[in-house]
């Protein structure tokens, strides 16, 4: 998700990496610069982007030391009570970012919290909406957000490579085929933006009584479509 933040915001950054090499190649796709601690980073930066795992987060905090730098957390299951605790006196943000943020079409949820410097949180948020549609959700539903937009180029990627897969059963090749669904998908999704996401709504344009469209949907449902995203959700948000 680093990658993909870096290649939205397509500006240099300052990044470091356990594994140098990684740092060392994001910072020439960017134009940046690959420093060897995350300390070095917090020392020259006036926002540090969080991107380590969860358990990490108090021998990162550690490791960027009493800099004055804000901090941006993008990591799952870390309230911004747990932020501030760990970065104590110093400016935190919390976001849950998309893959699609690599070409600005992602969505990215900010969780709301009390106002900290008016014209920093306006510019920290401004510069997450550069990727795409920021939403801000209370904290304590951040993680769900996740589940639902976090996991779900997979689950999207997967939905194509299945309706991909039943055309080349039945004679469509899969380049073609590859082709059809996915100009589908992205103009389905500009379509949906653009009837102010009336699901139902675009659904009925496309359905005729007892057509093929009615009948295709027919199927879904019964094969237990509404079903298997909602599992989908619990499973990835697990007791959160």
């Amino acid at each position: 998700m680093a990658r993909a933040l870096a290649r939205g915001w397509d500006r240099p950054l300052l990044c470091t990496d356990p594994a140098e090499g990684r740092a060392r190649s994001l910072a020439a796709e960017v134009a940046g610069e690959a420093l060897a601690t995350g300390a070095e980073v917090a020392a020259r930066a006036d926002l540090v982007v969080l991107c380590h795992k969860p358990a990490q987060l108090h021998e990162v905090a550690g490791e960027l030391g009493d800099h004055g730098a804000a901090v941006a957390s993008i990591l799952a299951a870390t309230s911004l009570e747990q932020l501030r605790a760990a970065y104590p006196g110093r400016h935190v943000y919390r976001f849950m970012p998309s893959l699609p943020v690599e070409v600005r079409q992602g969505a990215v949820v900010q969780a709301a919290g009390p106002e900290q410097d008016a014209e920093l949180d306006a510019s920290v948020s401004e510069l997450f909406a550069e990727l795409g549609t920021l939403v801000a959700l209370p904290d304590h539903l951040v993680d769900v957000a996740m589940g639902l937009m976090s996991c779900a180029p997979a689950y999207l990627a997967l939905v194509a490579e299945a309706q991909i897969d039943a055309g080349v059963r039945r004679g469509i090749p899969a380049p073609q085929g590859a082709d059809l669904v996915v100009q589908t998908l992205a103009g389905t999704a500009e379509l949906l933006r653009r009837r102010g996401n009336d699901t139902i709504a675009v659904r009925r344009e496309v359905s005729s009584p007892g057509g093929s469209t009615a009948r295709g949907l027919d199927a879904l449902e019964r094969a237990g479509i509404r079903a298997a995203f909602s599992d989908a959700l619990d499973a990835a948000i697990g007791d959160r």
